[in-house]
């Protein structure tokens, strides 16, 4: 134990995850985490034997003081508290998904679509406290030229069961999404690359048709999120205002140079290639592995290519969080080292950078007071090991401790 201030501390190693309240909801408790090296991801630094103090879901402070009275004490040892990290592209649908994220130290996620508006209904119970997190910002419905069975989300896509092509029908389908309160709309520039059957490069809709969407979901404020592999679908999505390229493979030195002028960010779900390349996983097909085998160069040259021009890069694992996914958000930030970044830029791609792609870089993003105390706790620097963010030992998502596995770290 520890005296501060007159006081009698007694520290624990290991707190417990937390246990719901008598209506339901999980509790933001009063939370100081002591002898813990504060990971500050916009300076790329390490600060030393650091007080960290949480209270009702929000950092208080970040200083070397004694932790306040009445504060629950956790003594992290030594051990490096890092911002949650946040997944740019995500298919979280239920609620074992979004557990498994979480417990591997995703506190923000953003999703990329979802069927029957299922990350709208994740929203809010984590914003509500029924969950532990964590945090998604929903996207419903993907804005793409053939619904499926996705028109039975809503009984007024009816007339868009025949295809949602031109500006009309695509604003009427970004209309239902807002009216379902969403965060961000997903439209496509091309084709996809995990469907043997189609071929990734092929554009989908025309920028006049991109504008419809882009022009739709801003008389609401809401950002687009645009899925492009191929050159031309993405230099369309691009000179139409979407916010950000997803996967962008193909991409020519004129769209990147597009993208740097206009502020466009690029998710590359690098990943995801590598996934289709292998066995299990979300894709296993031949047709799609020899496919990966040809994409992981070119999208190599272009992550390389946006990096050298400053586009802001942000990480994005493109999973749902399966039984069967076996990429995570963190295996994306290790990747990104490899292609190139400093760790301090590629763990940067999954917090502030990432928090400034989402609009919530005043609410989240760093170890910073007045921030949502979104953390987590890993055993090596990151800076040092950027794979150490693999086996995240602690999770804090909203104030509310979510996974806790101190216990199993070194003392």
């Amino acid at each position: 134990m520890i005296r501060a201030a007159g006081l009698l501390l007694f520290v624990v190693s290991s707190a417990a995850a937390q246990t719901r309240g008598a209506d339901g909801t999980f509790p933001q408790p009063h939370v100081a985490f002591i002898n813990a090296n504060v990971v500050d991801v916009r300076a790329g630094v390490v600060r030393r034997n650091v007080v960290v103090v949480v209270t009702a879901g929000r950092i208080v402070s970040v200083d070397s003081g004694v932790p306040p009275t009445g504060a629950q004490i956790i003594d992290l040892r030594g051990k490096y508290l890092v911002p949650g990290l946040m997944d740019a592209h995500t298919h979280l649908d239920n609620l074992a998904a979004a557990r498994r994220a979480l417990e591997t130290g995703v506190t923000t996620a953003r999703s990329a679509s979802v069927g029957s508006f299922r990350d709208v209904a994740l929203r809010e119970m984590s914003k509500s406290g029924y969950l532990t997190g964590p945090d998604v910002l929903a996207a419903g419905l993907f804005v793409s030229p053939n619904l499926d069975d996705a028109v039975l989300a809503d009984p007024s896509l009816g007339p868009l069961i025949a295809g949602v092509t031109g500006p009309e029908r695509l604003r009427q389908l970004v209309r239902v999404n807002l009216a379902h309160g969403v965060d961000v709309i997903k439209t496509r520039g091309t084709e996809r690359a995990g469907l043997p059957q189609t071929d990734p490069r092929q554009q989908t809709y025309s920028e006049a048709e991109l504008r419809a969407v882009v022009d739709e979901a801003a008389t609401k404020g809401v950002p687009v999120l645009a899925h492009a592999h191929g050159d031309e679908g993405a230099y369309a999505a691009v000179r139409a205002g979407v916010r950000s390229i997803e996967h962008g493979t193909y991409l020519s030195d004129s769209t990147l140079a597009l993208m740097k002028a206009k502020g466009t960010f690029l998710v590359p779900t690098y990943s995801t290639l590598i996934d289709l390349t292998e066995s299990g996983g979300d894709y296993d097909d031949p047709v799609t592995r020899v496919r990966g085998m040809h994409m992981l160069p070119r999208m190599e040259d272009t992550f390389r290519a946006a990096h050298r021009l400053g586009i802001k890069i942000v990480a994005g694992a493109d999973v749902g969080y399966t039984a069967q996914s076996i990429t995570r958000v963190s295996h994306e930030v290790a990747n990104f080292v490899k292609l190139g970044m400093t760790p301090a830029e590629a763990l940067r791609s999954a917090t502030v950078t990432a928090a400034e792609l989402f609009r919530v870089e005043n609410r989240t993003g760093a170890i910073e007071p007045g921030l949502e105390a979104d953390l987590i706790v890993v055993e090596h620097n990151p800076y040092d090991n950027i794979r150490t963010l693999q086996d995240v030992l602690f999770v804090m998502s909203n104030g509310r401790i979510a996974v806790n596995r101190l216990q199993f770290g070194k003392t």
